[in-house]
């Protein structure tokens, strides 16, 4: 038996980081996603085509600052996607456990690629929704497949750091896609189609990195495929003595073979620390308030790797004191300063930049990350897609929420609503202090023994029998 203390040998090769960037341009395609919808809702010849009562609304209604995008088929446009990513999610987690992750990352793409390609040539608006709902199982594939890929794949040293990749490239993602509605807002009339249709050019290389990248090693142990398991592992280690690691991938899967049901598995008492844990780093990442901070400001490119030196509670709990001050300090100012008509001065505007770029920049190297990759991290091989499927699941449902009820919610409360996120982060680190455990450093397939049990909370909902007590239906 392999000690949980074992330190496993490894070597980043140019293979492995090819992979490690490769799988990430999911987060790149999920982020284009998310900044080019906003552009491509506020052009004319969009509104024009699908909504013209809408722009007729905007031509001819007094502009209020906090109102003036308040739609809710606007809204609906949007946040539609998040309730198809929400279903697909769960056939992902299928798809991840049967097929594998590596296939599962090329089914994304191509759902990806036939969202970009219907919505750029839509016609009419049910073919517009179609692509949409194309985009969003895009989505839910490729965030159920790619954090899971990166964790499996990656150095228990290192796995903060790849995996945070998936964000960083989130973020590049919504930065290009401000930078291509920037320059097709004045294409008339087809700029909204040239920015819509360029969501292909990030799934498109995902495509070809899937064919490119490795499956992961407990991916292939799990469904039986020991000899290419092993020799996946050696590959991406860049050494050939990886026994250790590949006898612990072994046991972990052995154990997993004994739940023929992970679903049910997943509401035994013994599952649910890393289960609420999941799901409700989804929630709070909603509840930050980022999109209220994004709605302000341009998007900033902003990227930290401290996680796998500091770990996991240390940079969410000094991300909710630098969010606080921020959304405290950006409520006032709006709540004093700007009304429903006029702007502000060119000295408040500039510190509300400051206080955006410094919000953005902490949510980027905590909560924003972090709540990707704790959840593929900590739950146990025999319940890890169908986990994961709930967290991804949560946190579309969660962003749908937002993103239907934002507008709406900033037209009635104006200022107050950076408040109202102020207070869900003060419940944010509450909820870290207590009830989150560290996991820097810890095997995955070591974190139930390690860390589930070790918590002074969650320790009580573990017995002591052995693993051959799994359930078995």
């Amino acid at each position: 038996m392999v000690s949980s203390d074992e330190v496993f040998k490894s070597k980043i090769t140019v293979y492995v980081l090819a992979c490690w960037i490769l799988a990430a341009f999911g987060g790149l395609m999920f982020g284009y996603d998310i900044g080019i919808s906003g552009g491509v809702t506020g052009m004319d010849d969009f509104l024009i085509k699908f909504f013209p009562k809408i722009h007729e609304r905007k031509l001819h209604a007094a502009e209020n600052n906090y109102c003036k995008y308040d739609d809710q088929m606007l809204q609906l446009f949007t946040s539609s996607l998040y309730l198809a990513a929400l279903v697909a999610s769960f056939g992902a987690s299928k798809a991840c456990s049967i097929l594998g992750r590596k296939p599962t990352i090329l089914m994304a793409s191509a759902f990806f690629i036939a969202g970009a390609g219907f919505s750029a040539g839509a016609q009419q608006k049910w073919v517009l929704i179609l692509g949409r709902i194309l985009f969003g199982i895009g989505v839910g594939f490729g965030n159920e497949a790619v954090p899971l890929f990166l964790t499996e794949i990656a150095p228990v040293q290192h796995r903060g750091a790849v995996n945070i990749l998936f964000q960083l490239f989130v973020t590049i993602g919504i930065l290009v896609a401000n930078m291509v509605n920037y320059g097709t807002s004045e294409m008339h009339p087809y700029g909204w189609r040239v920015s819509l249709g360029l969501a292909a050019v990030p799934a498109f290389i995902l495509l070809i990195g899937s064919l490119i990248i490795t499956e992961t090693p407990p991916s292939l142990v799990e469904r039986g495929k020991e000899t290419q398991g092993k020799a996946a592992l050696k590959k991406i280690r860049g050494v050939d003595n990886v026994d250790a690691e590949f006898e612990q991938i072994i046991v972990a899967c052995e154990q997993a073979r004994q739940v023929q049901k992970p679903f049910k598995k997943l509401f035994k008492r013994e599952s649910m620390p890393p289960l609420i844990i999941a799901v409700f780093l989804q929630v709070f990442q909603q509840f930050t308030g980022i999109n209220a901070i994004m709605f302000y400001a341009p998007h900033l490119l902003c990227q930290f790797f401290a996680v796998d030196k500091v770990g996991r509670r240390k940079l969410l709990l000094q991300a909710c004191v630098q969010m606080l001050i921020s959304q405290l300090a950006i409520g006032w100012i709006l709540h004093v300063h700007l009304k429903e008509t006029g702007s502000l001065d060119k000295t408040l505007a500039a510190i509300v930049v400051i206080l955006v770029c410094t919000f953005v920049m902490s949510f980027a190297w905590s909560w924003g990350p972090l709540g990707w990759l704790i959840p593929s991290e900590t739950f146990p091989m025999e319940t890890r897609t169908a986990g994961f499927a709930f967290a991804v699941s949560s946190n579309m449902i969660f962003t749908f929420i937002i993103a239907q009820a934002f507008l709406s919610m900033l037209c009635h409360l104006q200022a107050y609503i950076f408040f109202f996120f102020s207070a869900w982060i003060l419940v944010m680190g509450i909820f870290v202090v207590f009830l989150l455990p560290e996991t820097k450093g810890v095997p995955i397939d070591s974190m139930v023994e390690r860390v589930w049990k070790q918590h002074p909370v969650w320790k009580k909902f573990f017995n002591d029998e052995p693993p051959k007590n799994l359930e078995m239906a």
